[in-house]
This record gives C-alpha cells, structure tokens and sequence, in this order.
C-alpha cells in the first residue's frame, strides 16, 4: 500500500520512477479522493477531476471535505481555470474557517493578477498556522515580486526553518542572488541536493528576473529548467514567451507549439500563437536602425508618420541620454488592443498603451482605442524612452525610475503631450496616498487602491521633474548610471540629492502641493460647480455657464476630459454668436492638451475663418499626433496649407495620407499630390499622380492641363 505523503517525498526528492509507481498505486484504489491525486500524480488530469467530483460527493459532510475541495481547486488552477478554482476553495473556506491550504489557494488566484490581497491572505493563513511551508514560501516569492529583497530574504529563511529542504526557499534565495548580480550557485547547488531535476526552481530564477525585463538572463534560466526536465513544459512556455519579447520569433514558435501540443494551453500560450499567427497580416518595412511592423489595413497611413517620429525622436534620445542604440529598433503597433494586451500579460504594473521589452516595443494604434483617449506620439516617445534607459542600465532600473523618466519625456518632447492632471490623481494628492520615493515600486507591481498604478506614473513623473528643474537632466543621467550598478533606490538618492529619502520625499510633496496647490484648495466646490455648468449648458441656459464657468475654468486648467469647462463655455460663447471667445476657449484647451479630434477640427476651421492659416496648420498637426484615421478631408486640407506655405514635403505626405485613408473621391488628392510633386521637382512622379486622377475622372479640367504642362515639360527634356 502507498500513501500520499509517500508519493510526495518521492516528488520532492525527484525520484520521478518511484513517484509514478506510487502513484499508479493509488489510482486503483477505492478511495475516490486518493483516486484523484493519483490519477493527477500521473498527469490525468481530467480523470482526476471526475474522481474529485466523486470524492466530494461521497464524503458528505465529512471533516476532510474542506481539504477535498482545496484540492481539488488547486488541479483547476493548474489547468487554468481560476473561477471555478476560487469557488472550490471559498466553499473550502466555509467548510473550515481560516483553513490556510484554502487561503493560500486563493492568495495564488490573486497573485496571478498582482492583486495586493494575495499578502493579505497568506498572512492570514501563516497566522492560523504559523509552521505552514508553502505559505511561508509564498510570502517570500510576493516580497520578491514588490520588489522588497529586505523582506524576501527574511521570508525564505523563515520557510528554511520551517524545513531545511524547502525546495522554494532556495529558488527565492537564489533569485535574490541573481537580481542582485551575484551567483546564486550556492543555493542552486543546495536545491539540486535534495532534488536534482527541480525544473520549477530553475523556471523560478527566468520568470522573476524576466519580471525584472532582464530577459537575457532569464532566458538562460529556462534553458537549464529544460535541461534539468525536457518534459517540463511551463519552462518550455516561459522561455517562449521570452523569445517573443525580444522578437525572436522562430525561438518562439518552437517552445510555445511544444508546450501547446503537450495540454499546456493556458492563456499567455494560447494567445501568443494566435498573435503570431496574424503576422501575416502586418507589413514591416526595415531601415538601418529601425524596423516598424503595421498592420496590412492601415500601414500606408501610419508608415508616412511613425517612421518619421520614430527617427526624430532617436535623434533626440542619442543626444540627450549621450549614447547611440548598437541594435535596431522594432516597433510593432496593433490595432486590435487584444492583439497588444497579449505582449503584456503576466507584467505588473505596465501601462494600457505601450510596453517595451529591450530594443522591441510595441503599442496600440490610435485605430485601436476611441479617438481622443490616445495620443500616440506621446506614447512612442514613451516607450522609447524605455528602449534607451533599459540599454543604458543593462535591464537594471527600478521601474519608478524608468516610467517616471518616460513620463517626464513625453511633455518634454512637447508641453500639451502627456497624461493631464485628472480627478483620479489629485484625490490620491489630497488624501496622501502617494508612496514614498523608496517604495514607489510597489505602487506599480500591486497596488492597494483603485488606479494606484496611474497615480504611481504621475508620482514617478512628476519626481523626474522635479529632480529635472532643481539639480538638471544631468542629474537624472547620473542617477540612471548609479542605476545600472545595481543599487537600490535610497543609495542613488542620497549619493546624487544629498540627502536622505526620507528628507527627498519631505521636499518633493512640499514642492507638489505648491504646484497643485489651486486645485487642491478648490477642488471640492469645483466639482459641485463643474455639475452645475454641465447641468446648465444641457439645459441650454448660456449666461448661466458662462456666469459659473468662466471663474472657475483655471481652478483646474488641466481637466480637458468629457464635460470640461473649455467646451462648456466655447459652445456658449458660440450659441451667443460670439466667435471670437469661443476660439479662444478651444485654442486654451488645444494648448493644455485637449485631445478631441473633433473639437481639434472645429477650432481649425475657426482659425481658417479669421485669416490666420498657420494657427489652423498647427492645430492640425496636432490631430496628426493623436487620430490621423479615417479623415482624408483633414489631410487634404492640411496638405493645402503646407502647399501654401512652402512646406512642400509634408504636403506630400498629407496628400498621401489622404490617398491612405480611401477617399470616396481620390481624384483632388491625385491631382494635388501631383502638383506637391511638381513643386519638389519630380516631375515623374507628378506624372504618374496625374494620370491617377484623369483614369478616375477623365473629364477632370485641372488635371488634364496639369498633364499638358508636364507633357510639355518632358519633350523639352529630351
């Protein structure tokens, strides 16, 4: 006869002959529940569903119910399916107050998802049961993930009190080690002692330094995890995904379809093949220093602007953080946002719009999210920032650093870019919820409070800031470089600053409450008086939002999302046929970072109206950087205005674009794509632009004397 815990030491010990005997033996049995971990000990995995399913139903109401259902909800959650895992181990949790294999099975739920209850809940399971190891190893791997190495390494030498071979405890010691650029050989060494084909130890060390994006590293990692157990396929998905991230796509395809062949189909799998095999379906257009890829439907349009602000925007980084990229760039941009979400999954703290892994970043288009709520230049600036800051530091930065500093460029790059100031954050200002300069990390990878991930970029970025106009962007370039020795946040602080974190975070909150100091103080009657406004202006009752509005508008000038006060008080000024008060409102609210294309349009056609075509091109511009889709009306004005005004090549490129975006009619955009040609001295290319629009429209009168012009231009060539 075999027993469970017999078949567990073999396991833990590696002894994978033995450990299948045993566990063949108990999937004969009679017991249903000892059926079931045999027949999962095998990896039968739905035969041992079934057997839990009958386990459960024969023991009625017995004491050993609540550990049959925590079981049976951790084989779901090993297949991946955490719903009905959660359910088993709440009714576990009814069934036996506090019982810490079900809590810890819930804290495992929740951390897939970075959720900050996971820590509350193993706590809560060690405090039932202080001696329990995998509660004490769980709480060593969160400390890891919040980025508290301090706390960590307390943690896992608790779990190797608790028990000399936890197995956990060294993968975590380990970790530590690697993160912290010495060898974690020792503790590897200890690991392979008591079990020397511990593949998950090994796959441990890839996945946290890949949450770390030192994918390098991790990548080395999952190879020994694969060498150690070839048949351990979650190393084989892990080390996939990796190669997917640096766009090592034919590494990738190799272990993801292995894994999958194999049943390991969780999502991160699944998708990734699916994206790949959309690919298909995106161009990718190469230089010598970058590589774009954009989808078949939109990449005519996209290309003319991407690669142009890409290269500015390089330009401008290899002068600024004093370096030049050795690899090419890749930016790949989806616009489908579940295509994009599937490169982020399983990374905390990252942000909804881009995510750069080394020298690849990818992002959403504008076509994938609702015109207005995304300004993808500002993003790509982002991102590439990213891709600079990780080089410069070989992947080892803290992530307040790098998103703060990639939020300080996007406004740097132009004033009216970036995330304004919204509700969300000044609420977290107001109620001091923000994190101090050594823990802000934390507010990334799991946050406590709805949207702490936001509030923690504005932190980050207003902190570069701040460190930007006191000490100069010298002083960040210095911090960046202390980064990529590997030292923590409070030793870079106190070396660069002068002074403790404690006395930094002091200064700077000082500093950000002066800076927000009138919406702070107003922000409660604001917002009764932004209802009043919004409630006035449905009711059409214009004296009444300009008499409330205009007061208040620059209590909180950066409030430029649905129902802000510019747009209130424009269309009033505009009900009252005062046009000149309502341009003025709609060129404040382009110049804080209003981003609705719609009203972006409105204020070009005013500023056209009142004779000041520059204004309008400007404000164009701006709608570029946001929503160039779906419009080849605004792009041929744009091109016109450029044609104007001697900026012969970017009306070029407006008339292309207006060519990209299908116009019902093509024939104008022919025709003066034509004409910008000329004007640039092609005359070949006018030509065949020309003969575009008269097979259109043969009896077009414009294009065809356009056609006799060059005609007569090229018999006096030869």
């Amino acid at each position: 006869a075999q027993t469970l815990a017999e078949c567990q030491e073999h396991v833990h010990r590696g002894r994978k002959p033995q450990a299948r005997s045993c566990f063949e033996a108990l999937a004969v049995g009679r017991d249903p529940y000892l059926k079931a971990e045999g027949l999962w000990g095998l990896g039968m995995t739905q035969d041992a569903n079934t057997q839990f399913r009958t386990a459960v139903a024969a023991k009625g109401n017995s004491p050993d119910l609540a550990n049959i259902k925590t079981r049976w909800g951790r084989l779901l959650l090993e297949g991946f399916a955490p719903k009905d895992a959660s359910t088993l181990f709440i009714e576990a949790l009814e069934l036996k107050e506090d019982f810490p294999p079900a809590l810890v099975g819930m804290a495992l739920v929740a951390s897939e998802t970075f959720e900050a209850k996971a820590v509350e809940l193993v706590e809560k399971a060690l405090k039932k049961d202080p001696k329990h190891l995998e509660a004490q190893e769980m709480l060593a791997r969160l400390a890891v993930e919040d980025i508290d190495f301090e706390k960590a390494r307390t943690e896992a030498e608790k779990a190797l009190k608790i028990s000399v071979e936890s197995l956990d405890g060294m993968a975590v010691m380990a970790a530590l080690e690697a993160l912290s650029d010495r060898s974690p050989q020792p503790w590897l060494a200890k690991m392979e002692a008591v079990n020397p084909v511990y593949a998950e130890g090994y796959t441990y060390l890839g996945h946290t330094l890949s949450q770390n994006r030192r994918y390098l590293d991790a990548i080395d990692y999952f190879k020994q995890a694969i060498a150690k157990d070839p048949k351990y396929w979650a190393a084989h998905s892990e080390l996939g995904i990796t190669y997917m991230r640096l766009a090592m796509e034919k590494q990738a395809r190799e272990h993801l379809e292995l894994a999958y062949e194999n049943g390991y189909r969780n999502n991160l799998t699944v998708n990734s093949l699916r994206l790949m095999d959309s690919y298909k379906n995106f161009d990718t257009f190469k230089t010598a220093t970058t590589e774009v890829r954009l989808h078949k439907k939109e990449s005519a349009l996209l290309r003319l602007y991407i690669e142009s602000e890409l290269q500015r925007a390089m330009s401008t980084y290899e002068k600024k953080y004093k370096f030049k990229l050795a690899d090419p760039v890749r930016v790949e941009v989806y616009p489908d946002h579940e295509d994009f979400a599937v490169r982020t999954m399983a990374m905390p703290g990252l942000g909804a719009l881009g995510v750069a892994f080394g020298n690849v970043l990818a992002m959403d288009s504008p076509s994938g999210r609702p015109p207005g709520s995304f300004h993808w230049a500002s993003t790509l600036w982002h991102e590439l920032s990213h891709v600079y800051v990780l080089t410069a530091t070989k992947h080892r930065v803290p992530r307040w650093f790098t998103e703060g500093l990639a939020v300080h460029e996007e406004t740097a790059a132009s004033p009216d870019w970036g995330d304004r100031l919204d509700p969300t954050v000044l609420r977290a200002v107001k109620t001091k919820k923000l994190l101090p300069i050594a823990q802000l990390d934390r507010g990334f990878i799991r946050p406590t409070y709805p949207n702490q991930v936001i509030v923690s970029y504005f932190q980050a970025g207003r902190i570069c800031d701040y460190i930007n106009g006191r000490w100069g962007f010298q002083k960040l370039l210095d911090m960046m470089n202390d980064f990529a020795k590997n030292q923590p946040t409070p030793a870079v602080v106190e070396k660069n600053l002068g002074m403790k974190p404690e006395q930094f975070d002091k200064e700077f909150f000082a500093w950000l409450d002066k800076q927000l100091e009138t919406p702070l103080a107003k922000f409660d009657d604001w917002s009764k008086q932004l209802k009043a406004v919004n409630d006035a202006a449905k009711a059409k009752n214009w004296d009444e939002v300009i008499k409330v509005a205009a007061p208040i508008r620059d209590w909180f000038p950066e409030f430029v999302e649905h129902g802000n006060l510019y747009e209130a008080l424009a269309d009033a000024y505009f009900a009252k046929n005062d046009k000149n008060s309502a341009t003025a409102q709609l060129e404040a609210y382009a110049k804080v970072g209003g981003r609705a294309p719609d009203v972006l349009k409105k204020l070009a056609g005013l500023q056209q109206e009142q004779g000041r075509p520059k204004e309008a091109m400007l404000t164009l511009e701006k709608v570029n950087y946001i929503y160039p889709m779906a419009d080849p009306e605004m792009h041929r004005k744009l091109g016109e205005l450029y044609l104007t005004h001697g900026s012969t090549q970017k009306a070029i490129r407006e008339f292309q674009a207006s060519l990209a975006s299908k116009p019902p009619d093509p024939v104008v955009s022919h025709y003066q794509l034509a004409q910008a040609y000329l004007k640039a001295n092609n005359a070949d290319k006018a030509y065949d632009h020309v003969l575009e629009a008269l097979e259109a429209a043969p009896g077009y009168r414009p294009a065809q004397k356009l056609l006799e012009e060059l005609s007569s231009k090229r018999k006096e060539a030869r």
